[in-house]
C-alpha cells in the first residue's frame, strides 16, 4: 500500500536490469519519499536503443526538495550510492557504455541526466537546482565547468 505523503514515479527500466538492481533503485527512491510503480521496457534491438538504463518520471521540483531536506540522512546518501552502483556497468558487446538514470518531469518533460560517475558536488548542486531556468533540456551536469546546464537552452535564442 501507497504512503498518502509519498511522491507517485513511474520508473522504466531496460529489460536488461536485474531485478536486485531493480529493487536497489525502488529501495533507495522509497527511503526519499517516492512511491514508485516499475515497468520494464521489453528488450529493443535497433539503431533506436535506449540511451538510458532507468527513466524516473516524477514530480521533479517536489521530489529535488524533498531531497534537499534529507541531506544529512543516511537515505541521501543511499540514493547516491545506489545511483552509482546502479549505472557502474563494464562495456560489454550487449551494454558498449554505461547509461544514465534520467529524472523527468511529469509536468513539463524536462529531463536531468544523472550519469553514473556525478560527483558528489553535482548531487549537491542538484538539490537547490531551480527548474525553471530551463525550457529545453536534457539537464546535465558539466564537470569542466562544475554546473548543470541545458546546452540546447544555451543554443536556443531568448
Amino acid at each position: 500500500m501507497a504512503d498518502t505523503d509519498s511522491l507517485p514515479a513511474d520508473i522504466f527500466v531496460d529489460a536488461q536490469l536485474t531485478p536486485e538492481l531493480e529493487d536497489l533503485a525502488v529501495g533507495a527512491l522509497a527511503a526519499l519519499g517516492v512511491s514508485a510503480r516499475v515497468r520494464v521496457l521489453p528488450p529493443r534491438r535497433s539503431s533506436g536503443d535506449l540511451q538510458w538504463l532507468i527513466l524516473a518520471a516524477l514530480p521533479l521540483q517536489a521530489f529535488l526538495t524533498s531531497i534537499g531536506g534529507k541531506v544529512a540522512d543516511d537515505a541521501y546518501q543511499g540514493f547516491q550510492n545506489a545511483i552509482r552502483k546502479l549505472l557502474r556497468r563494464e562495456p560489454t558487446d550487449q551494454l558498449p557504455t554505461p547509461r544514465p538514470m534520467v529524472l523527468q518531469d511529469n509536468a513539463s518533460g524536462l529531463r536531468i541526466v544523472l550519469d553514473y560517475d556525478l560527483p558528489a558536488e553535482g548531487y549537491q548542486q542538484l538539490i537547490t537546482l531551480d527548474l525553471s531556468c530551463y525550457r529545453l533540456g536534457p539537464v546535465h551536469y558539466d564537470r569542466s565547468q562544475r554546473r548543470w546546464r541545458s546546452e540546447l537552452d544555451e543554443a536556443a535564442p531568448s
